[in-house]
């Protein structure tokens, strides 16, 4: 069965497959809104390409951590209040769950899973991968954050995964060494803001995540919007290219569902 991905903006991606609707990472306020964090103030420069209300029925958001506004912003707090189930962190299961009464949040350690069933008995597991939020060390500072690996119980319908904010690192090789993905959404705007580091991948970051699923097509998110990102789809378009994995890029264009195959 095709994977169809629907880029909203920024992190925020509304992927189908086998009749299963799943939003990553909501983020649906308007361009120019300012978010002052605790040491940091993020400045978004682009508004979502569907507004939370077009989105339709969700089966699953996947939430890699709720304590970044570029990962959940203002009006996505609001759209959890809706949603039928929230995967996140523990830590962030706990925030969340004590700020919203009945939401129905879980929270995955990394490698944990759960399952999505249809009433045709259809299902998909969700995996929580590990994910690093900058260089080793940042771990005090990020606080946690996860990824997903998304399998379905057909046999014809390749896994997806979504690497949430993370850097290249030995916990993204592992998630290569346990899963045979077809599509890889690596989140890689090269984000910088207190520290001459990234804090999700780069255009070298996503090369090497390209070659640990060799049969996987590249479907980057979270690389535009937002002043504090130092690369763009542009710069992962001439990397790819210039390094002979071009034809494994496909850029989506923001609120058009895009059919996603394996190379």
């Amino acid at each position: 069965m095709p994977i169809s991905i629907t880029l909203i903006g920024g992190p925020t991606a509304l992927i189908e497959i086998d009749g299963f609707r799943l939003l990553t990472d909501p983020t649906f306020d308007d361009a120019n809104t300012a978010y002052q964090l605790p040491h940091v103030k993020l400045e978004k420069t682009i508004g979502p390409a569907l507004k939370a209300d077009a989105i339709g029925p969700i089966d699953a958001v996947l939430l890699s951590h709720d304590q970044h506004s570029d990962n959940l912003d203002n009006s996505g707090r609001e759209y959890l209040k809706h949603a039928k189930r929230v995967l996140t962190t523990e830590a962030g299961a706990k925030r969340l769950g004590g700020q919203f009464e009945g939401l129905h949040v879980e929270g995955l350690v990394p490698w944990g899973t759960t399952h999505l069933k249809d009433r045709d008995g259809n299902s998909l597991t969700i995996t929580a991968t590990p994910a690093r939020h900058g260089p080793a060390g940042i771990e005090p500072l990020s606080g946690d954050v996860i990824g997903f690996v998304v399998s379905s119980s057909r046999t014809d319908t390749t896994s997806v995964y979504i690497s949430g904010d993370t850097t290249w690192f030995d916990g993204v090789a592992e998630v290569a060494r346990r899963f045979k993905c077809g599509v890889v959404m690596p989140f890689a705007g090269a984000a910088q803001t207190r520290g001459p580091f990234h804090l999700t991948m780069d255009t070298n970051d996503t090369i090497e995540t390209a070659r640990a699923f060799p049969d996987a097509m590249i479907v980057p998110v979270h690389t535009e919007g937002w002043t504090h990102f130092r690369q763009n789809s542009e710069d992962l378009r001439k990397t790819f290219d210039a390094l002979g994995f071009g034809t494994r890029l496909r850029l989506l264009e923001p609120g058009v569902p895009t059919v996603v195959q394996a190379p």
